[in-house]
Parts: C-alpha cells; structure tokens; sequence
C-alpha cells in the first residue's frame, strides 16, 4: 500500500491561524485570569489561616 499524494497530513503551506494581536490578547486574558486566580488562592488561605488563629 502506497501512501497517497495529497494534502493530508501536516506538510502543507504554513497558513496563518490568527492574527498576532488576537494571539496577544488571549495571552494576556490568561495571564490575568492566572493571576486573579493565585489572588483569590493566597486570600484564602491568609483568611482560613486568620480565622484559626482566633479563640473562641
């Protein structure tokens, strides 16, 4: 069995998925979603650790 020629596979033309600011703006929006993220962790954390602490 000889393999077909054709356009299948990953050996065509480079082609441009988008554009280099839509790429940034997702990047950025991560960025930000991966900060806020570790904010709220660290924030929790600080209040259970406050909260523990207090007596009764």
């Amino acid at each position: 069995m000889t393999p077909s020629q054709g356009a299948a596979g990953f050996g065509g033309h480079d082609v441009p998925v988008a554009s280099p600011r839509l790429i940034d703006a997702v990047v950025a929006s991560l960025a930000f979603g991966a900060f806020s993220l570790c904010l709220v962790v660290t924030l929790t954390v600080l209040s259970i650790r406050a909260c523990t602490a207090m007596p009764i």
